[in-house]
């Protein structure tokens, strides 16, 4: 999907935890880095209790060469997936997260 398009949802008052995420996983697929990094953010802010978000956030932290960011993104991400039973999300975060040692 068009990241623009998203924003401008986003722009007209229509930001949630979806269209953040949405947008940020459009930016990272992109190459638009900061951006990614930005609206993802956002995304873990208003969904912190949603593991999606932290492990797209980690991903485009260590892209951008944040690694120290990357875990503890994944750690929030980790517990969070716990929290809520998601299995493959834990999964998934704990393997990025041994990659980084």
């Amino acid at each position: 999907m068009d990241p623009s398009v998203i924003e401008k949802m986003i722009a007209q008052g229509r930001d949630s935890y979806e269209a953040r995420l949405a947008a940020g996983q459009a930016r990272l697929k992109r190459g638009d880095v900061d951006q990614a990094i930005t609206h993802l953010e956002l995304a873990c802010e208003q969904g912190p209790d949603r593991s999606m978000a932290w492990q797209e956030l980690g991903r485009a932290q260590l892209e951008s060469g944040n690694e120290d960011g990357a875990r503890t993104s994944w750690e929030k991400g980790i517990a969070v997936a716990e929290a809520n039973g998601d299995k493959q999300a834990e999964k998934v975060m704990t393997v990025w997260l041994r990659r980084l040692s």
